[in-house]
């Protein structure tokens, strides 16, 4: 088998990877940025909680690399211990233990040396909670009881304003459940949170969440998507969405994203139940082998998403926020569509057998990217493959 380099992201890249995290960016959006899959981001984030780590920095006691490369050149020239330590203004002491721990006079190296005193430096500071069991014991009694860091925080401040050892601070308390290598706050104890995140988000994440997601239980994200769906290589995954019209009226647009196949479906209310129920209808005009998943925007429409997918054993997945690009097919579509059904309009005048014309005109379109074939030839030749 052949042999793949494993491709590590460099100081420059991690950094601009938690520049972007902190604005707000999902983690499927920052690594499209990187050609790279969600998972390599997945590793370091969660690794650390979500949380960026602080920017490490040399102790001006250590030595320095210019120091390294005089003691280098003084081995070379075979000068003495005290002799190198002179010149670097440290104790003898210091260039011995220095020499020794690298390999000696005959395999010291400063470049080495160097990297190996950066990598030895690694010393996790010791969490506060760690060096106090009974607050530990304390904090984890009062989120079993739904209370939030912040509330704890400010409950021992005020119990307690006296006695350093018995106050924490929320963030303390956050970091200890988000970075599990900790191991101070057990990690069920996430459960116990509001938003029963294992990931600390930035604010502006927080913002933009709000409208979607974080309402939808049991939601899948994009990123649990298989690749097969990625690449379009295998027929039956679907995008959908609302297009809105004016009096709350709405129409369901269903693309397969190998083919460019559109269905639509008449939507009398934009409740969840009402859509859901659009839906099973629409799969249950397709074999099953042609509608594999859904991927769906964070609309409330889709509250009872689970529903659906009991019904038809299709997978739903929710695309992370602000992200149409997500479902560039469906957009696509969406923005053709507005010429039979333009904005501001009332779409429910149109009845179920309009939208099946509509959508059987652009079927019969030939498109650019199918190399000028129509969607509709295309989607026959997968009809007939399962036949």
């Amino acid at each position: 088998m052949k042999y793949r380099p494993r491709n590590y992201y460099t100081e420059a890249q991690k950094s601009a990877m938690w520049d972007r995290w902190q604005n707000g960016e999902s983690m499927a959006g920052i690594a499209k940025s990187f050609d790279r899959s969600h998972t390599s981001l997945e590793n370091i984030l969660r690794g650390n909680g979500g949380i960026r780590p602080r920017p490490r920095s040399r102790s001006k006691l250590a030595l320095s690399f210019p120091e390294r490369e005089t003691i280098s050149r003084g081995l070379a020239r075979r000068l003495s211990i005290r002799s190198i330590s002179e010149q670097l203004g440290r104790s003898p002491s210091t260039v011995s233990r220095e020499i020794d721990r690298n390999g000696g006079r005959s395999c010291y190296r400063a470049h080495k040396a160097d990297k190996a005193a950066w990598e030895r430096a690694k010393r996790p500071q010791t969490c506060k909670l760690a060096q106090q069991p009974r607050l530990v014991k304390l904090v984890t009694r009062k989120m079993q009881g739904n209370w939030s860091p912040q509330q704890i925080a400010g409950w021992l401040k005020r119990r307690y304003p006296n006695d350093e050892k018995k106050r924490v601070s929320h963030e303390t308390i956050y970091r200890s459940l988000f970075i599990q290598a900790r191991g101070v706050l057990k990690k069920e104890l996430l459960a116990c949170l509001r938003t029963e995140r294992s990931l600390r988000r930035p604010r502006k994440h927080a913002s933009m969440k709000g409208q979607g997601l974080g309402r939808i239980v049991d939601a899948i994200p994009i990123s649990e998507r298989p690749p097969s769906v990625e690449d379009r290589a295998v027929p039956g995954h679907w995008e959908g969405d609302l297009i809105i019209g004016s009096s709350n009226s709405q129409i369901a647009t269903l693309v397969e994203r190998k083919t460019r196949y559109v269905m639509l479906a008449k939507v009398d209310k934009k409740d969840s139940a009402t859509v859901i129920e659009a839906l099973i209808k629409q799969s249950q005009k397709l074999p099953t082998e042609l509608y594999k998943s859904l991927t769906w925007d964070r609309g409330a429409e889709m509250h009872e998403h689970k529903k659906f997918t009991l019904a038809t054993d299709i997978q739903v997945y929710f695309c992370d926020p602000k992200s149409p690009w997500q479902r560039g097919s469906n957009e696509n579509t969406n923005r053709l569509l507005r010429q039979y059904f333009p904005k501001g309009t009332d779409l429910s005048v149109h009845s179920q057998r309009e939208l099946d014309r509509v959508a059987r005109q652009l079927n019969e379109r030939p498109r650019k990217t199918l190399e000028y074939e129509t969607p509709a030839d295309r989607f026959n030749q997968c009809v007939a493959m399962t036949g």
